[in-house]
């Protein structure tokens, strides 16, 4: 293991004035659900596997409600079935789901979890040998198995923690740029400690995460800032839906609404708990026939508007009457009493948080992507599964069932390629604007409701971003940030509608003719 890299200058002029060299088969950038998952199926397959971990801090640990999986015949709660799972998938997502993909993620959902629990993954139970099922917004059905209440994340993360000392995983490695000649992957640029390496392979496999951190506040770990995107897009790999970021409807409210911030899981909503304003009037009333528990983008536009109505700094979920509340949920009842928040006593204050990218790189439904030998799995990839708007719990489901195929088809590009060579490329020099600046420009015009005017202030401001020397994590993140941030402002941009959780004041209603996906070519900036 190698110590933190922080901010010490890693290249020299020109060309890199020196650098490391490794080989493996398959590179794999993440340590998350799928990224985990990937190395482990690629490893098996007696492959050399690097990881590379930026942070050691991952998504999948934070998440709270758990798996959307159908359960076998004999096991399922009456009247669930693969096709209802697809049909609440495909009506969430407003159009823009891969009905293909969504059948084929889904139905390999079971298989996917028994592999998850023989590598020490222990969900909750109803009865001796019977999973509990809880139900979340926009799911017709109760379907949604966790673990330890609410932190069927951290149970997640634990089982492949676990399963994952047999990997080499590199711990504050930060890959900056993907290597590639001739239409084909030749290697991943890596920052650490001892300065830029790189580590030549014929497969890599990006599982690192979302873009949460383009705004103020988040649910998302620190080490969410895009980067899979941004380094696809800087090799001229094709994204899309970067416009469809998925708020959720309740993120913790404290005062302090900045940097990453406590969700509290559409689970207690799925329990009865009941979203109102500071006069105890219903958020979601009228709204939507589910109520409380429609869909992700339905109840944060909800929020939203009833925020601009009444200029209430947040709204409140009434947890009060759900009994064992505590017990239910242990995670949200520690995060509420450590903002000095009882929830057995009193309503807890929420807003939307930025959470979800439902869009990313564009690859098929076993991760691959137009460039040979590069895959992508997990929140990074768009395969069509989530659409404009991700189901509630489909999110650890997909990671799971593509990140082993992406591990699968890593090793079988690997193989046909044979051993690579990857030439040292210049130092990049690419555009960033500080942090605090683009968070506060994406949070003001690219948030829950977007509108022209303000999308053509942000695209101003990104264009003041000056050129900076990659030489550090700090430095690659801000890059990133600022990359990914300017595609998502060209997409929302050209999406003129509204449509699942991109929500456009000048253009409210769904147009026909953007039932589709908005595909962008990669680009270097």
């Amino acid at each position: 293991m190698t110590r933190a890299m922080g901010n010490r200058p890693a290249c020299g002029s020109g060309r890199w004035a020196g650098h490391w060299q490794q080989r493996a088969d398959v590179v794999v950038i993440g340590t998350g659900v799928a990224g985990l998952v990937a190395a482990l199926a690629a490893h098996r397959r007696g492959r050399k596997v690097v990881v590379l971990s930026k942070t050691g801090d991952t998504a999948t640990f934070y998440a709270q409600g758990g798996i959307a999986v159908v359960l076998p015949d004999a096991l399922r709660d009456a009247g669930d079935s693969v096709d209802a799972h697809v049909a609440d998938t495909l009506a969430a997502g407003a159009g823009l789901c891969d009905p293909d993909a969504v059948r084929s993620i889904v139905s390999d959902g079971y298989r996917a979890v028994r592999e998850l629990v023989d590598e020490g993954a222990r969900f909750d139970e109803s009865a001796s040998g019977s999973w509990a099922l809880t139900r979340e917004g926009g799911h017709s059905r109760r379907r949604i198995i966790h673990a330890g209440g609410d932190a069927t994340g951290a149970e997640v993360q634990r089982a492949l923690n676990g399963a994952a000392t047999t990997l080499d995983i590199r711990h504050n490695h930060v890959a900056v740029e993907l290597l590639h000649e001739a239409g084909a992957v030749t290697g991943v640029l890596v920052l650490n400690e001892d300065g830029p390496g790189v580590v030549h392979a014929p497969s890599v496999i990006l599982a690192s995460g979302g873009l949460g951190h383009l705004y103020s506040a988040t649910t998302n770990p620190d080490g969410s800032t895009g980067d899979g995107v941004a380094l696809a897009m800087w090799a001229g790999v094709a994204v899309s839906d970067l416009e469809f970021i998925q708020f959720h409807p309740t993120m913790l409210f404290d005062g302090d609404n900045a940097g990453r911030r406590p969700l509290i899981t559409e689970a207690v909503r799925g329990e009865g708990a009941r979203l109102v304003d500071s006069q105890g009037r219903s958020v979601t009333a009228g709204v939507h026939p589910m109520g409380d528990l429609a869909p992700r983008d339905v109840v944060a536009a909800a929020i939203h508007a009833r925020l601009e109505e009444t200029g209430a700094p947040c709204v409140f979920l009434d947890a009060r009457g759900i009994d064992g509340f505590a017990t239910r949920f242990p995670t949200v009842t520690a995060a509420c009493r450590a903002a000095g928040i009882d929830p057995l006593l009193e309503a807890i204050p929420v807003v939307p948080g930025a959470h979800y990218s439902c869009g990313g790189v564009l690859t098929d439904v076993h991760g691959r992507t137009e460039l040979a030998g590069l895959f992508a799995a997990g929140e990074v990839a768009r395969t069509g599964m989530h659409g404009a708007n991700r189901l509630a719990s489909n999110s650890l489901l997909e990671g799971l069932v593509v990140g082993v195929r992406a591990g699968k088809a890593a090793v079988a590009h690997a193989l046909d390629a044979g051993p690579v060579t990857a030439a040292p490329p210049e130092p990049a020099v690419r555009r960033a604007l500080p942090r605090r600046d683009l968070q506060r420009a994406m949070t003001k015009h690219a948030g829950v409701v977007r509108d022209a005017d303000g999308l053509r202030l942000l695209a101003k401001e990104l264009d003041t971003a000056r050129p900076r020397p990659i030489d550090s994590r700090a430095t690659f993140e801000d890059v990133a940030l600022t990359t990914v941030a300017t595609g998502v402002a060209a997409a929302a941009m050209a999406r003129t509608e509204s449509r699942g959780c991109h929500h456009r004041s000048d253009f409210p209603d769904a147009e026909g003719q953007f039932a589709r996906s908005l595909i962008a070519a990669g680009a270097c900036c």
